[in-house]
């Protein structure tokens, strides 16, 4: 399902971006109050409905949260990011079968987590998206690994000889906490954003298969 951004994020995310890119030592000091703006907010859960996915460790469905009251639901959301009472809930972890036998552990937020990560993503990705080269597919809008495979050809009619497919295997298994918050200090300084993030990241993980 695509989703078209509503033209009040556009503007905010263009803004940003812009800024961004014109100033590449620029350091965002005011990014919080943007995450718990209705619009964001309302927007990011709309992405996340579309992504699907399985609920998180207190069972809650897109469907609960319609029969409790969309409107009302976000609204709490909203007033407990202002309010900054919001406090993660645990991942639940969940395994994939690999097609070696090996199982890919994979974590799954609550929506309520899921859809503040998203409204987080919107407003922060604009910015960091603006830092990439040109070059650069992975975890990217409108790109994909794909998209990678068809430029190669191109590249290999203007001169390039060599390419280079990397991956680091198992990193967001191991990424250094605190070398990613430096790196995301690099360009962001509000203390409330990184205190949001930082909680995401310290988020305990629930794996039911260990009590079974």
């Amino acid at each position: 399902m695509s989703l078209t951004t509503p033209p009040s994020v556009q503007k905010l995310q263009t803004a940003l971006h812009d800024k961004a890119k014109g100033s590449p030592s620029f350091r965002f000091y005011a990014l919080y109050d943007k995450v718990y703006r209705t619009d964001v907010v309302v927007f990011a859960y709309e992405c996340c409905k579309a992504n699907g996915a399985a609920p998180g460790v207190d069972d809650q469905t897109f469907e609960n949260i319609e029969d409790y009251g969309l409107k009302r639901w976000l609204d709490e959301l909203t007033q407990e990011l202002k309010s900054r009472t919001y406090q993660p809930q645990p991942v639940r972890r969940v395994w994939i079968p690999k097609p070696d036998g090996k199982q890919r552990p994979l974590g799954v937020p609550a929506i309520k987590d899921r859809v503040a990560q998203m409204a987080a993503v919107l407003v922060l990705g604009p910015i960091f998206e603006a830092d990439l080269q040109p070059e650069q597919y992975a975890y990217r809008p409108d790109r994909s690994a794909l998209d990678a495979v068809k430029h190669v050809p191109k590249l290999l009619t203007t001169g390039h000889a060599q390419i280079v497919d990397a991956d680091l295997s198992g990193y967001f298994d191991s990424i250094p906490h605190s070398d990613l918050l430096k790196s995301i200090a690099r360009r962001v300084v509000d203390g409330a954003m990184l205190h949001l993030i930082k909680m995401w990241l310290e988020a305990p993980v629930r794996d039911r298969r260990a009590r079974e």
